[in-house]
């Protein structure tokens, strides 16, 4: 029996045709599902031929699976495909919410992509580690960072980055800037950051903490020249120096960074743009022992083609280890640059590993 509302499939219905041919070229239009058994497939899925009657057709499998049916045991054993579909629609969402000028609902996006809202916040989940409206977030505060700097006056800028109101806009700017927009403006003026230098076995270490987290963790053999990289990314910053509770702190982030695989169970405070953030999250997602490929990062957070700006974005982290650009590496196994450099790279891989 079909399900109510569901029309019958003609007999010259080219993707019944297309079934019937197990046609592989029909593979990425649409999948067919079976209402005696619960299970869909591809159109060449070589599987016994079911009844027409009981055939019913959907756009992609996980319009499939949001009615209830189940894949195959070949489809089942094809995650790959699957994989692929989930980051082109993923990708595709992405695209949505960086061209858009208001944020759209978790309905538009699910929409947009064919799939249902409950399964879409999953895929998405999933492939950024960022739930949707916590990337439109991200993607909006580098919009707001890009026009504080461009724009003539505040009042501008919260208008070219997608405010409708001065008010929403103040009411997020802590989250999204860390501190008030005229300060971020200003440099940094008027925001403290702590921060102390200490010695680790990989160097000198800096560490410093903003009023929502760890904003850096950098490591070199010159002390100075981490407190000069530091000034450098917030020129008008009050910085305080350590004082007794914060010497705590240090002492367990240079733990953390003498064994990694016990974590580091502290607030981080993430500046990038929303495409960094995404691959930032992604490498958080490498367990302490193992590696990656850009190529797979890129793969995994829905944008193949973007290697270079996986990397480009790995070289762009400033809190080293924490968020560990370490355990990315060239697809032939192969160590590539390290801000901090390959040697210190290759001592946490080591590390790590033992």
């Amino acid at each position: 029996m079909r399900r109510p509302g569901t029309p019958a499939i003609s007999e010259t219905d080219p993707r019944w045709q297309a079934v019937l041919a197990r046609d592989p070229a029909a593979d990425p239009g649409f999948v067919y599902a079976v209402r005696t058994t619960g299970v869909y497939c591809r159109a060449s899925c070589p599987s016994r031929l079911p009844r027409r009657e009981n055939v019913e057709f959907f756009d992609t499998a996980a319009h499939a699976e949001a009615a209830g049916y189940r894949p195959c045991r070949r489809q089942a054993g094809n995650p790959g495909r699957v994989a692929e579909q989930h980051a082109a629609q993923v990708t595709r969402a992405c695209q949505l919410i960086e061209r858009a000028e208001r944020e759209p609902s978790l309905k538009q996006l699910a929409e947009h992509v064919g799939i249902s809202p409950f399964h879409f916040h999953r895929v998405f989940k999933a492939a950024t580690g960022l739930t949707p409206k916590a990337y439109a977030s991200a993607h909006r505060a580098r919009k707001v960072r890009r026009c504080l700097t461009q724009a003539e006056t505040i009042t501008d800028a919260v208008y070219e980055a997608g405010y409708n109101a001065n008010s929403r806009f103040y009411e997020a700017s802590d989250g999204l800037l860390g501190m008030t927009p005229g300060a971020y403006r200003a440099g940094g003026a008027n925001t403290d950051i702590r921060f102390a230098i200490a010695q680790c076995s990989l160097g000198a270490i800096l560490v410093a903490q903003s009023a929502r987290g760890i904003c850096a963790i950098l490591l070199g053999d010159d002390p100075q020249a981490l407190l000069h990289d530091l000034q450098d990314k917030f020129p008008k910053a009050n910085f305080i120096g350590a004082d007794a509770d914060f010497e705590q702190l240090i002492a367990r982030v240079v733990g953390f960074v003498e064994a990694p695989a016990l974590g580091l169970d502290l607030p981080l405070d993430l500046r990038g743009t929303a495409f960094q953030e995404r691959v930032w999250q992604a490498l958080r997602n490498i367990p302490a022992g193992s590696t990656a490929s850009y190529a797979e990062i890129a793969a995994q957070i829905g944008a193949p083609k973007a290697v270079r700006a996986v990397a480009q974005a790995c070289a762009a982290n400033s809190i080293a280890v924490a968020i560990p650009c370490h355990r990315v590496v060239r697809s032939d196994g192969s160590l590539s640059g390290y801000r901090w450099g390959v040697e210190r790279k290759q001592l946490l891989l080591e590390r790590e590993r033992h």
